[in-house]
């Protein structure tokens, strides 16, 4: 089955796509195409998708004089080709690609039988573009838009298509890459392609379905978009996050929230904007599913709703923040890759603890948003092993929101707060209006000199981001030393994945680079951290947005 093909017709180019798709069907099965091709799936998943589909071919796209030189090549494989059936998905793609009509393109589409790794029947697949223009031709050779591998299903409904769909695109990290109904042959097919990193072989998996199945298809379709458009699409990320600070600073959201379905007009009145500027910011905020039109005006969406200041669990002051000095920081972030410096300090001239804390209104800025973040992590009290514990020590804990969470959730708890002095002054109130400040004693301090001892528990909430890896292992040694024997020390952190796992800590790690001159770390780095400065990382609990409860003890 794999005499030479030298005595085919066929582009050379397109002898070794058919010989290679050959070799790759006789050495694969379903498991192994969709570990190869999907390796971002648990084995759980994978083992549901595989119990739905099977390896149904290897496809190439080649441009023979005719299609008998096709049979002339498979025939050097001892395979034989079955009649070709016209083309419909594929020959609209490339009519698209290539601005060409596609009543003009003659491709047919060639199933030849070749047994897969395991034995099962299986094919390759060969889209063949007779009388190709060269330019077409040696395009396609070059990007190979159309290599792909296919599992079919079916006959399956749509929940279960659905379902199938939704674990690739999901977990799976493949995005929507295309696909039709082909009424030749009674078919659906849906387009795959990875996101993460660099696939093998073939880039793109086919899921191939028997029978009409429009209204998936239709969603299918309606989540791809070409590389230019996607591109676009993340060049004007920057515009988004200036809308989303525009509804929050001109108190948009804060009107929609106590007054939904207002009308643009009242809305403009009541804000001081300029009215058909703000049906086009609603518009822009709109399609980024932030509001939604309603009879004659405007609502928040849920999303939406988080940008009012007075929503529970409000993200109005990061959006602020965000919108205002870390995005003029991050107009910087050429120079900190270039250099590994902190874009912040190159820009304001100082670092950004410094900067925040020179003057109270940025001092306050920053606190709050802070404790929108850390009232993400109420269930932080409910996950500590608070038994025959009397006091938490929170290190750094800003302005004493999440050591609220952890007193409310354990009434037997004191609790002290280990902050700057600046700081604390913004907590006070805060922790007095919570009607816990008769259980809190504030000190002042620099937890990279010293920690109050005495403690049970001690807490590390989003502290060791901002640092090296070295003051990293500083704070933690001082930790250390002011735990007694029985202590128990979590921190709070936003986890790099191992794997290629879709989180959202890379966007946070390049941040952390831009504006703080810290990093996030994988679950290993802070376990070598610890290690490091005589604690032992015993395990994590899963948080909100993608941060984990990490526990420690001293060794």
């Amino acid at each position: 089955m794999t005499r030479s093909l030298a005595l085919s017709t066929l582009d050379p180019a397109d002898l070794t796509q058919v010989d290679a798709a050959v070799r790759f069907i006789g050495s694969h099965d379903s498991t192994r195409v969709l570990a190869a091709m999907v390796p971002d799936l648990t084995d759980g998943q994978r083992a549901a998708v595989a119990a739905h589909c099977r390896l149904a071919h290897a496809a190439v796209l080649v441009f023979p004089p005719d299609l008998d030189a096709l049979d002339e090549a498979l025939a050097t494989h001892d395979i034989t080709a079955g009649p070709p059936v016209p083309s419909v998905v594929v020959r609209q793609r490339l009519a698209t690609r290539h601005g060409l009509p596609a009543d003009t393109l003659a491709l047919s589409i060639v199933h030849a039988a070749v047994p897969a790794g395991d034995g099962t029947p299986c094919e390759i697949e060969i889209f063949a573009l007779v009388d190709a223009p060269e330019e077409v031709a040696a395009a396609e050779r070059a990007a190979t838009h159309e290599a792909h591998v296919a599992l079919a299903t079916g006959p399956v409904d749509s929940v279960t298509l659905t379902g199938l769909r939704a674990l690739l695109t999901g977990p799976g990290r493949l995005r929507s890459d295309g696909g039709g109904y082909n009424e030749h042959q009674d078919s659906t097919v849906l387009y795959f392609a990875g996101t993460g990193p660099v696939r093998p072989q073939y880039r793109r998996l086919e899921l191939f379905v028997a029978g009409h199945h429009p209204e998936v298809l239709d969603t299918h379709l309606a989540d791809t978009t070409d590389p230019a458009t996607r591109l676009l699409r993340l060049l004007t990320g920057a515009w988004a996050t200036q809308a989303l600070a525009a509804a929050a600073e001109l108190g948009v959201a804060d009107r929609l929230a106590v007054a939904p379905g207002c009308t643009a007009a009242d809305l403009a009145r009541q804000t001081g904007t300029h009215p058909d500027a703000l049906v086009r910011l609603l518009r822009y905020l709109t399609d980024l599913e932030v509001v939604r039109p309603v009879a004659d005006g405007w609502t928040l969406t849920e999303t939406g709703a988080l940008l009012a200041t007075g929503a529970d669990r409000s993200l109005h002051p990061l959006a602020r923040l965000y919108g205002g000095y870390f995005y003029e920081s991050f107009a910087h972030l050429g120079y900190a890759v270039q250099t590994g410096r902190t874009a912040f300090d190159h820009h304001f001239g100082e670092h950004h603890f410094d900067y925040f804390a020179a003057e109270p209104d940025r001092a306050a800025l920053f606190d709050d948003a802070m404790a929108a973040g850390a009232a993400m992590f109420g269930r932080v009290g409910h996950l500590l092993d608070c038994a025959g514990a009397t006091t938490v020590v929170d290190i750094g804990g800003g302005n004493g929101e999440l050591l609220a969470g952890v007193l409310h959730a354990n009434p037997r708890l004191r609790g002290v707060l280990f902050e700057r002095a600046v700081t604390l002054e913004q907590a006070r109130p805060s922790l007095r209006a919570a009607g816990l400040l008769d259980r809190c004693e504030l000190v002042a301090g620099d937890f990279t000199a010293t920690v109050p001892g005495g403690g049970d528990i001690y807490l590390l909430s989003r502290v060791l981001h901002d640092w090296d890896d070295e003051q990293c292992r500083t704070i933690l040694r001082r930790c250390a030393a002011a735990m007694p024997a029985h202590a128990d020390l979590y921190i709070v952190e936003r986890l790099l994945p191992e794997s290629g796992a879709d989180s959202l800590a890379p966007a946070w790690d390049l941040h952390m680079l831009c504006n703080v001159g810290g990093r996030e770390r994988t679950f290993g780095h802070y376990g070598t951290l610890l290690e490091a400065a005589g604690l032992t990382l015993l395990g994590q609990r899963r948080l909100p947005l993608d941060f984990a409860l990490l526990h420690a003890v001293r060794r």
